[in-house]
């Protein structure tokens, strides 16, 4: 199969097919004669900053000189990117050939249990020596817990997400997360975690690193990104939100806790240097467009911290999930905007649909629906006025809007 046939062939196979375990994961890694052991491993799990902090890490791995591999779903720009080397995506030609191997070994694997086994194959015969790996939804039966060879287990915020499968407390849900914890010497949690969260994390630790946050001062917090001191060392972060810098505070404890001996400028440089689609993204500046994934309580009270420094003018393009708990991220969002715009997320069978969501999102400021991205973007801009455009409410959404987005904008100027 070519590269387009892989990518479809992978699609089909879904990922809630079959029942949950790690049997056929780690059938297909025993095929391989388990390349997975083959590299240490900084495996990630948690509600909000997943991805942010793994971006910042693999970044870091890769400034202070070792060969970094980066697993991280979903994707946002390419398919692609879910598998990275020192930030290049894997190539077409070498996604079909590794894919295509997992696939003739005959296992039947969902879509995340395939793509997670051509990365770890990959990772092993492209010789990387560390693995940034992002775990796909809860952790104890996440395919990526067939990882054994970590060097750090990271847990960042856990609250209320994909309840219907990983528990409707958060201390169910941490029970899961902390699935990843294993025989791994150490855990790094990220700071303001709830307190019953903060109890099962514990629980599991051999070794616990939470950042010390009475060491912190915050120089500047911008949409540029935020300077701050920690533990007399500066840094400057150039993923924008306050938030960031709680996921920044989490891969600065990572990197001098792992027994990797990164130098305090490898993880300065890596900081101000890291680049993560979809996460407070500038699109534009004049007007200000910003792309953000944020699709649940947590991420939505970060996204309103931004929000809330425009005065009330933004304009937001959404679109949402019916599982997700949209009442509470529109609550927590909308109140911040003169008027938003509702669109279907483009092929997702889950979507609320843009004449649902917009009735919604009316409880909370004026919305009009959208027939596509291409009219969402156009009403948004109308609406606007000049003034600033977020986009919100799924990385589903941002995914398949973001050239869309890029595109109007571009060619306004």
């Amino acid at each position: 199969m070519n590269y387009e046939e892989t990518v479809g062939y992978i699609h089909s196979l879904g990922n809630f097919k079959r029942p949950a375990g790690l049997e056929r994961i780690a059938a297909a890694m025993d095929y391989f004669s388990n390349p997975q052991n083959s590299f240490r491993s900084v495996h990630i799990a948690g509600t909000n900053g997943k991805g942010s902090t793994a971006a910042m890490l693999a970044r870091i791995f890769k400034e202070a000189g070792f060969k970094t591999g980066l697993f991280i779903s979903p994707y946002i720009i390419n398919f692609r990117e879910r598998i990275q080397i020192n930030g290049s995506f894997i190539s077409e030609s070498d996604l079909a050939d590794y894919a295509g191997r997992i696939i003739d070994s005959g296992i039947d694997l969902s879509e995340f249990e395939l793509i997670t086994a051509a990365a770890f194959l990959y990772f092993c015969e492209k010789k990387c020596g560390v693995v940034v790996a992002e775990t796909g939804l809860g952790g104890r039966l996440d395919a990526t817990n067939v990882l054994n060879n970590t060097a750090a287990a990271v847990i960042t915020r856990i609250g209320l997400d994909h309840s219907e499968i990983l528990g409707d407390t958060v201390e169910k849900i941490a029970e899961e997360k902390c699935g990843i914890i294993k025989d791994c010497p150490l855990t790094v949690a990220s700071p303001r975690q709830a307190p019953e969260a903060e109890r099962v994390i514990e629980k599991y630790s051999a070794r616990l690193v939470v950042p010390d946050a009475s060491r912190l001062e915050v120089l500047h917090c911008g949409p540029d990104g935020s300077e701050i001191i920690y533990k007399e060392k500066k840094y400057k972060i150039s993923l924008p939100g306050g938030h960031q810098i709680e996921n920044a505070l989490t891969a600065i404890e990572t990197a001098e806790s792992c027994g990797f001996g990164i130098s305090y400028k490898a993880v300065r440089a890596a900081l101000s240097d890291t680049f993560f689609p979809a996460r407070a993204e500038i699109i534009s500046v004049y007007p200000r467009v910003v792309l953000d994934g944020a699709h649940n309580p947590d991420g939505a009270a970060a996204l309103a911290e931004i929000l809330e420094k425009h005065g009330g003018r933004a304009t937001a393009v959404i679109g949402m999930m019916r599982d997700k708990d949209c009442r509470s991220v529109l609550k927590a969002t909308l109140v911040h905007c003169r008027a938003a715009v509702a669109v279907t997320v483009e092929g997702m069978s889950r979507s609320l649909s843009a004449r649902e969501l917009s009735r919604i999102a009316g409880e909370y400021c004026p919305c009009a629906a959208a027939e596509s991205y291409s009219d969402a973007v156009r009403k948004a801009y109308e609406l606007s006025e000049g003034g600033p455009v977020f986009v919100f409410g799924s990385l589903y959404l941002a995914g398949g809007i973001r050239e869309e987005l890029t595109d109007f904008y571009k060619n306004l100027k």
